[in-house]
Formats: structure tokens, sequence, C-alpha cells
């Protein structure tokens, strides 16, 4: 995969472009390495406390608790969520100016708080213990974030416009982004912000490393749910049956080939199926058997190609062995399309705070999803990786988030909360200047 088709590679280009970050830096007093590293000894408190009170979902009350203990006393405005345990701060700047358009500029920030059903794995002495664990690493995120409020918080009377602090719940499959989006997060501040920025920990990526893209960034997702309807008897006697199993096995590798024969490889399509489900004995042949899909796509024009073509193609190879498909095809996550001046933005901060040698710029998008996406629909923005693998771990034991044994350092947490804190004073004096 070296390229996209130009209507996807170009979809978000910008007309116009954001000044190098030195050209407005000093318009703001902003924290240095030395302020985050006063800071980093609470945040490392506060994300073991998140790792080992891990939640999952939309509802983290214990989650939501820490966070409102570790901002409390600051000269903040806090909202909680309505319909999910979201926190959203807005801290107000001092010298707040309006921009060309008559407003006082913000710009967002977001920090994911949810964990994943899984047992963990790590050996770390705060590992949690309940079934669920912080695999993604989302407590650093929420970590990081409360460390770049706390930094901003000490500034706040040099900044020209507001930042919204965005704590959210669900973004492992809930769409907790749309749902803060819904109730307002966007507008927190009074008006739209002007800029989103994100960022996420890798496991397996060395430590101290950021990277990103301008353009499409991270892959669209939709869930293709398959009902294969046979007809059950004794497992002896399989013709006197319709097998949904073995036509289910069928479908996993059917779905393979028609997706490399059908799709160009420059402008990918990514199938998994990640769930096969049917049969309650050896000696049975069920009724029935499911099939939960993922679906990956990274263009507009491919997503929809794929929820046309897949549905039908499945109801066919089933009726080719004499069997029925009830199909569910759901769109999920839009792709993640960095601004791409606003990409560029956040790459030269990067390099700037920490150096070249620490910037990677990807070459080709990256096939997981993000529900941050949403937030990059609506507003100019920018989503990057940033790597955690602990210091002292060989490449070869380092494993992914989702990985039971995903071991995400803490060893980044001052560097994190430092650049998400010039993200948004530097881009603050930049629209200010506008």
């Amino acid at each position: 995969m070296s390229s996209l088709p130009n209507d996807a590679a170009t979809a978000t280009a910008d007309t116009h472009t954001i000044p190098a970050p030195t050209e407005t830096a000093d318009t703001v007093h902003l924290p240095t390495a030395d302020d985050a590293n006063d800071i980093a000894p609470g945040l490392v408190t506060l994300r073991r406390a998140l790792h080992e009170n891990v939640e999952v979902g939309l509802d983290l009350p214990v989650t939501q608790k820490l966070v409102l203990e570790a901002i409390e006393g600051l000269d903040v405005e806090v909202t909680t969520g309505e319909g999910l345990s979201s926190i959203v701060v807005v801290l107000r700047g001092g010298a707040r100016k309006t921009d060309s358009t008559g407003v006082v500029p913000a710009v967002l920030l977001r920090g994911d708080m949810d964990g994943l059903p899984v047992t963990e794995a790590t050996g770390f002495d705060f590992a949690a213990t309940s079934g669920r664990m912080h695999a993604c690493g989302h407590d650093l995120h929420t970590a990081g974030l409360v460390g770049a409020l706390k930094l901003l918080h000490r500034d706040r009377d040099s900044l020209p416009g507001d930042v919204v602090f965005m704590f959210q719940p669900g973004e492992e499959g809930f769409d907790g982004a749309g749902k803060m989006i819904d109730e307002g997060v966007l507008d927190a501040a009074g008006p739209r912000v002007k800029a989103a920025f994100g960022i996420h920990v890798s496991a397996d990526a060395d430590l101290g490393v950021a990277s990103s893209r301008p353009g499409p960034y991270m892959a669209a997702y939709s869930k293709m749910t398959i009902t294969v309807n046979g007809k059950g008897t004794h497992a002896s006697r399989p013709a006197t049956g319709m097998d949904p199993i073995q036509v289910g096995a069928m479908l996993v590798g059917q779905l393979q080939e028609y997706v490399t024969r059908r799709f160009d490889i420059f402008d990918p399509l990514v199938v998994t199926v990640g769930q096969f489900n049917g049969g309650t004995a050896p000696n049975v042949v069920p009724d029935l058997a499911t099939l939960v899909v993922s679906v990956r796509t990274f263009s507009e024009t491919v997503t929809s190609r794929a929820e046309a073509e897949l549905p039908q193609l499945v109801r066919d190879l089933v009726a080719a062995h004499g069997l029925t498909a009830d199909v569910e095809y759901e769109q999920i996550l839009p792709p993640t399309i960095n601004n791409d001046a606003e990409a560029e933005f956040f790459l030269s901060t990067f390099t700037d705070l920490f150096g070249e040698e620490r910037t990677v710029r990807k070459a080709n998008p990256l096939p997981g999803s993000e529900d941050f996406s949403r937030v990059l629909d609506a507003v100019p923005g920018a989503y990057g990786h940033f790597g955690v693998a602990l210091p002292n771990l060989p490449v070869e034991e380092r494993e992914a988030n989702h990985s039971p044994r995903a071991r995400h350092s803490d060893d980044g947490l001052a560097d994190q909360a430092l650049f998400l804190a010039h993200l948004a004073g530097r881009r603050l004096a930049q629209l200010a200047e506008d």
C-alpha cells in the first residue's frame, strides 16, 4: 500500500498554511520540560490508579471520580456528561483576543478513558484483577491530558484563547466521541473550537517517538453480522440436514479471496472474521451459525462498495450450497482524516520540542479505527501516535495494544503532557494572530 487514490489522499487538503510553531511560540508563555518533569510523579500516580481501577464502556464512575479529584482546585469550568461518564473542562485564557472572525478562539484536546474486557497478564504490580484491562493505553491518555491541563493552567494568564479538554468514555466500540459531540463538547467554550488534537500511545513503538501524516490516517470501520440458516440433524448423518458450520467455514475463505481479486491494493479493503459461533455439541449439526466480520476501508468509494457488494456476495455463496443467510451491515466509524495543515503543525510542533530523530511521518494510513474521526469530521485537526514501549524491553518481546501482555511505560507521560500543552498553546497564539 504505497498510495491512495487522489480523491482520498487529498480529501482534506487545506488552502491555508499554518505558520511554523516557533514563529508564534513567543506570543504566549508556554510550559518547559522542567515544568512537565515537576508534575510527572503525580501523573504516574494517577495513571497507575486508573490502570488498577479500569472500567469499560460509557459508564466509568470510578475513572470519572479519579479525574475530578486530580483537577480539583483548578480555576476551570467543569461539566460532566448526562448520558455517559464524560468530563468536559474549559480553561479560559487570561489574555483572550478575538480572531479575524470576531470570536475568541478555542482549541480542543482529547483523551479517552475506557478500557477493554481483557484479563491482564502484564505482571505489573498495579495490574488490574477485575477481568478488565487498560490494554490500549487509555490510562496514559487520561493522565497525559490531566498533565496538559495542569501545565496550561499555570500559564493561563497569557493564553489568548480557551482550551477545551475532552475526557471521553466509550472509545472502544461505544462511539463515546459521537455522544460527547451530541452533548455539545465542540461548543463547550462558546463558539465552536477552531482546531482539535489527540494522541494515542503504542505499547510496541519506541518510547518517546511520535508519528502522524496529513490526510487519511486511520481506517473506517464497518461490521457485518451473518446468520447462516441451515437444518439441524445428527452429526453421523450430515446428508439429512444442511450444515451451517461447513458453509460458514467456506465464507471465511471466500471473503478473503474476493477481497484480493476485486479491490485495488492501493485503496485497500481489510476483512476479518473475528467471531464464528455455532453448535452446541460435537454430535449435532446445528440449525444456525453466526459470523461477525470487521471491515476496514480508507476511502468513501471502497466503503460504499463494500457495503453494497459484501452482503450480496454472502447471500449468493450461501445460496449456492442450498442454504440462506441473513446479513446485517453497519457502518460504525468513518475514516480518521487529518487536516493537511493541522497535521503539518502537529508534526512540526513535536519536532521543535523533541527533535527530528523522534518524529516519524507515516507513509501510509493505519488499518485500525478511532472514534476521534467524529471530531475530525466536524472541525479541522490532527491525530497521531506516541511510542511508550518499556525502555529496556527487547523489540521481539513487545506486544501490541489490546494484548493481555501489552505493557505501556509511563516514562513518557511528561513529554506527552508537554506536547499536548504546546499543541493547544501554540495553536491559540496562531489563531489569535489570524
